[in-house]
């Protein structure tokens, strides 16, 4: 038992693994190589087993995260010297590992010499296909579930399992290198690695499962990593500067999506002065460093949204018109159910809930969205709207029962709720 004021050490340690593990497991294999990525995990989640078997009699070290990197290291150290077929070649790249794995150097944050940016450049290898370098950036260096990178491509975590397994082997099989492109090759798959970081934010601004709709920390690493490629002269591109300005723009209503018991706070009803104004200000500057090229990609448009709620001075003022201009531009560029989807609540803002619920019942290829909790979300407020409460309790009934965001399921349950009572009414 825990006295009042102590920490409880297997909660701390199930922190320090949400917070560290992906960045340790990345930064091993950064220096173990890409082909001993599985072994990096296995270290990091054997790391993690003593710490739980340990701590509760031993006490919390001082410096939790260092004591994981350090029993990571010796446990890959450990890995390694039961190994007995090394060739010449093979034995020395080890000693120079071992160099490495029992030094206890500070990380070097310079940039592309970032542990995860070299690691997500490296998940992108062009012999991997585009679906297996997304899910492998998001698995292993974002520290994603299955489960949450399925519920980003809308497929089952088995199919996102699967696809994993897959990628893995081919690394092996391929021995692909662990080294960073070329500075002429970063280009090259920056669209790749830009798109793993937009999910990674997308996941932490509304989480697909669990206790809490946010979880700040995956905000604040996909910002920190899109700044250090902003800051690079070979990956500051129009499209990375507009993902940056996505980001910050989101990000600034962060504390004002939620009140203090943890429930959901809608766009209109949020306290605009809770919205962090220097976020703001780097969000509309990034975006006016986006503007400097000729291609205008989904980035750009989705900020230039976000840009509107962040602007107008209170609801009222949005101005719906231009958001929904640019979804029909987005829709072009993208022309996905997601998008569909949500161009159907502006459509409904400009030109009224029926051609919102037309439009969103109308979605070619919507049997993906019809799995999701937010698509039958949003039909259930145009049907509100629209004058049937019974309808409307049903389908919040519905999108609660599929939610699997216990913020999301019980703000859908008290929706449904209003509506029941209304019907009785």
């Amino acid at each position: 038992m825990n006295l009042p004021g102590e920490r409880n050490p297997s909660l701390v340690a199930d922190d320090l693994f949400r917070r560290e593990g992906a960045r340790l497991v990345a930064s091993l294999a950064a220096h173990l190589g890409t082909h001993r990525l599985q072994l990096a995990e296995d270290v990091v989640q054997e790391a993690l087993v003593r710490a739980l078997q340990t701590w509760p009699y031993r006490g919390i070290p001082d410096n939790p995260a260092a004591w994981l990197t350090q029993a990571a290291k010796n446990l890959a150290l450990d890995a390694m010297r039961r190994e007995q077929t090394w060739q010449r070649k093979e034995a020395q790249i080890t000693a120079e590992q071992e160099r490495w794995l029992i030094r206890d150097d500070p990380p070097d944050e310079h940039l592309l010499t970032d542990d995860t940016l070299r690691m997500l450049f490296v998940c992108f290898h062009p012999q991997l296909s585009i679906e297996a370098q997304l899910a492998l950036a998001l698995r292993t260096v974002c520290g994603l579930s299955p489960a949450e990178i399925g519920a980003a491509f809308l497929t089952s975590e088995a199919a996102i399992a699967k696809r994993l397994v897959r990628a893995r082997q081919l690394i092996r099989d391929l021995r692909l290198p662990f080294a960073v492109p070329d500075a002429s090759e970063l280009p090259q798959r920056l669209d790749g690695v830009l798109a793993a970081l937009y999910l990674l934010f997308n996941e932490g601004y509304k989480a697909s499962s669990g206790d809490r709709l946010i979880r700040e920390e995956l905000c604040h690493e996909a910002m920190r990593l899109t700044r250090l490629l902003a800051e690079h002269p070979k990956t500051s591109q129009p499209a990375t500067h507009a993902l940056l300005a996505l980001m910050c723009l989101n990000a600034a209503r962060l504390r004002a999506r939620v009140n203090e018991t943890g429930e959901i706070v809608r766009l209109h009803h949020q306290d605009r002065n809770q919205w962090d104004v220097r976020l703001i200000e780097e969000g509309i500057l990034a975006l006016g460093a986006a503007s400097t090229g000729e291609i205008i990609g989904s980035y750009h448009l989705e900020a230039g949204i976000a840009a509107c709620h962040c602007l107008a001075s209170d609801e009222a003022g949005t101005d719906w018109t231009r958001i929904l201009s640019l979804y029909d531009q987005l829709l072009l560029l993208k022309p996905t159910p997601i998008v569909a989807m949500n161009r159907s609540v502006a459509l409904a803002r400009v030109r009224g809930p029926r051609e919102g619920l037309e439009a969103l019942e109308g979605i070619p290829n919507r049997h993906s969205l019809e799995a999701q909790h937010l698509y039958h979300a949003i039909r259930a407020s145009f049907i509100a709207k629209l004058g049937h409460p019974a309808e409307a309790r049903a389908a919040y009934q519905h999108a609660a029962e599929l939610a699997q965001c216990n913020a999301e399921r019980t703000f859908l349950q008290g929706q449904s709720r209003k509506h029941d009572g209304e019907v009785r009414e």
